[in-house]
């Protein structure tokens, strides 16, 4: 197994692409470590995990506060003495136009998605270094790279993770951490649910593959960039999208 007794954190993982991180880490031998704040939801990733014969942590964490995932990180040492993996996945929208944004609408979503990878990029990063290794790999869009309308939020804080995994990868690339972005398109989540059927029926011409993407799909691409099969490739933004934004 490609992750026998290695340690990953996966923010957001009590559903859609988070939760099948956690379940492809797990099924490959990782000890896993998951913060969110979904507690029911929680429970029952976890008994899944358990189920496989892996070993999994559950924190209830605030990822846009640094001081509560900093002591979160220390439990993961606690309970396990390191970290191998740590993937930034937790993530929030609040879609609307620029012209009816509100102030506490732009202040969430960059508080979440791009402070939030940053608080536990830097929680975990003293660790790795001290191990001198270590993988971490940020969850950010395809909309960070083109933009959206009525996302100017949130592709901000996609934008911002992408400016973040490759100015951390040359930081610590000489102490043998590894950072890469993922960039996932028109993925079937919990969050593209919310989507009317004619929003579908827009967005799918635009993906060569011609259907959304799944969320097991992702997790692979993760396990693979968490892999030593993947210990030469730092500070790149990988696309999963169908071909959406060729």
């Amino acid at each position: 197994m490609r992750f026998e007794d290695r340690v990953a954190i996966v923010t957001g993982g009590s559903r859609g692409i988070g939760k099948q991180i956690c379940l492809k880490l797990a099924s490959e031998g990782a000890k896993i470590a998951i913060f969110d704040i979904e507690e029911t939801l929680l429970k029952e990733v976890a008994e899944q995990i358990r189920h496989m014969g892996s070993e999994v942590l559950l924190l209830r964490v605030d990822i846009s506060d640094f001081e509560k995932v900093d002591r979160a990180v220390k439990e993961v040492i606690d309970r396990f003495g390191r970290i191998d993996i740590l993937v930034n996945n937790a993530g929030v929208n609040e879609d609307k136009l620029l012209l009816r944004m509100r102030e506490k609408d732009w202040d969430k979503v960059l508080q979440v998605n791009l402070k939030g990878t940053f608080n536990c990029l830097r929680a975990v990063i003293r660790t790795m270094v001290k191990q001198r290794r270590g993988k971490i790999i940020n969850i950010s869009s395809v909309v960070g790279l083109r933009g959206n309308a009525g996302q100017a939020n949130y592709a901000a804080s996609k934008a911002g993770i992408i400016g973040l995994t490759k100015s951390a990868a040359k930081e610590v690339g000489r102490y043998g951490v590894i950072v890469n972005a993922i960039a996932p398109g028109f993925i079937d989540t919990p969050m593209t649910e919310k989507l009317q059927e004619k929003e579908r029926e827009m967005f799918t011409p635009q993906i060569p593959l011609g259907r959304m993407g799944k969320s097991e799909e992702v997790a692979s691409l993760v396990a693979y960039l968490a892999s030593d099969e993947a210990n030469y490739i730092t500070g790149e933004v990988i696309k999963i999208d169908g071909g959406m934004a060729i």
